[in-house]
């Protein structure tokens, strides 16, 4: 089993078509029979045409481990459950964001926005940050492809007291390595409480190459796949979670790169294949799942890089990496497939979310998603290697608020909170729309209103099998 990167180009739709069928429809023409995408970003847009850049995984047929869904399967909410203020915070994994691109730089930003909402949920990318993790006490901690099938309606999340989590590793040529992972899941169990059943180390290991796509987005490869779909088959009964930790191939000059002051703006080459892998770990398995790379060899581990940014510090001053990921999936709620969006206290749905807070520039599914769902988004000013506006889709009045930064995204959450118009609380404050109507402007109006064709993108279910 192959997990890759591809490029598509998909023609705009015209008006009478929803932006995510559309997507949809030519991304299921586009790829083979044995070809599922697990994770999708718009890299760049012309007039014309929007070019994709798609996570996929193929070769599943080979080995019988088959997706249990598709990433674009979805249920439209009918409306939005107003007794909690829940959001749902994203900065992707791999976009070289300013704030939240590096070693859980995100975490203050989270713990800033969880003041202003009931639950905050996000993603590992925001907050780990090697042997540090300070998601907020009303957070909740899922993989960024958990956030896109919540917020697309075919995943609920129930809170957990805690988590049987399994752990997988490389089993290293060098013995260091491994060994101090083991010891790190022991200090998870000693200091945290985490319940570890098993440790399993891979001699047979997967093949994971950082690479960067053509927009500058850190992505990768992964070969043999089901090498860990065969562990995570047989020990099935044994954890809720997943806590992965291997070896990713990149040039050794990437190390040192990477910290140095003169690639102040180079994309952490890590983080995109960790997220392909976790995308189609969460896919095929219904679990929460998290990555760590783990070093590579003793002269990196050696590397002297001085004082570096403060923003990539954490790695500097980790061996295995892991706490972040075991700390963060200990709580991490448990997925609910097909859960119903309505009447069901204590699990959160899609119409249980009040917002999506993510950076300006950054179309996906999360962002399609709340699109058709009617989800307010703050798009915050926080500058990626993603060169679009989200303003150039056709969000309803006033679902779509663009913000500076994120002590601006509070602001706008506590209004949306309270039911206070953004309008009303700005000088100078816009006149009263008022409009002269006879019955002939009516009538003609809703005879054009009725010409009109619509087709809701969150009632198509392409066949991937």
């Amino acid at each position: 089993m192959l997990l890759s990167e591809r490029e598509i180009r998909v023609p705009k739709p015209n008006a009478n078509v929803g932006l995510l069928q559309h997507l949809a429809t030519a991304v299921q023409d586009q790829l083979g029979e044995d070809s599922y995408p697990v994770r999708i970003a718009v890299a760049r847009t012309s007039d014309d045409e929007y070019v994709l850049e798609l996570g996929t995984l193929s070769g599943s047929a080979e080995c019988s481990f088959f997706p249990t869904c598709s990433i674009f399967d979805s249920v439209k909410r009918q409306y939005e459950h107003t007794d909690q203020f829940n959001a749902v915070l994203a900065i992707p994994t791999g976009i070289g964001a300013e704030l939240g691109g590096h070693s859980g730089d995100a975490g203050p930003v989270a713990r800033l926005l969880a003041q202003a909402c009931d639950t905050l949920i996000t993603h590992p990318n925001v907050v780990n940050a090697s042997d540090i993790n300070e998601l907020p006490e009303n957070g909740l901690y899922v993989e960024g492809s958990v956030i896109s099938r919540f917020l697309m309606g075919t995943v609920g999340l129930s809170r957990v007291r805690s988590n049987r989590v399994l752990m997988v590793m490389d089993e290293h040529e060098y013995a260091f390595f491994h060994e101090a992972a083991i010891n790190s899941v022991s200090a998870a169990r000693a200091a945290l409480g985490l319940d570890c059943p098993l440790v399993v180390k891979m001699e047979d290991k997967l093949l994971m190459r950082s690479l960067y796509s053509r927009s500058g987005r850190a992505v990768g490869s992964i070969e043999f796949l089901e090498r860990l779909c065969e562990v995570l088959t047989v020990y099935r009964d044994e954890y809720d979670a997943v806590a992965l930790s291997s070896v990713i191939q990149l040039p050794d000059h990437f190390h040192r790169d990477y910290f140095r002051d003169d690639r102040y703006d180079m994309v952490n080459p890590w983080g995109g294949v960790e997220a392909m892998l976790t995308h189609a770990v969460s896919m095929l398995f219904n679990v929460p799942s998290a990555h760590s790379p783990m070093m590579s060899s003793k002269e990196v581990l050696d590397l002297d890089v001085g004082i570096v940014d403060p923003r990539k510090s954490a790695e500097t001053v980790s061996t295995t990496y892991l706490h972040c990921i075991l700390k963060g999936l200990h709580r991490s709620p448990r997925l609910i497939p097909n859960a119903p969006l309505h009447g069901s206290p204590g699990l959160l749905t899609v119409a249980d979310c009040s917002c999506l807070i993510i950076p300006d520039g950054c179309i996906g599914l999360p962002t399609l998603a709340a699109l058709e769902q009617g989800i307010p988004v703050i798009a915050v000013h926080n500058k990626n290697c993603l060169g679009h506006s989200l303003s150039e889709l056709p969000f309803g009045r006033g679902q779509l608020v663009t913000v500076d930064n994120y002590l601006e995204a509070v602001g706008v959450m506590t209004a949306l909170r309270s039911g206070v118009a953004l309008d009303s609380v700005k000088r100078p404050m816009p006149s009263t729309r008022v409009i002269a109507q006879g019955i002939e402007g009516i009538e003609d109006r809703a005879g054009r209103a009725s010409n009109r064709t619509s087709t809701s993108a969150l009632n198509v279910k392409p066949d991937f099998s």
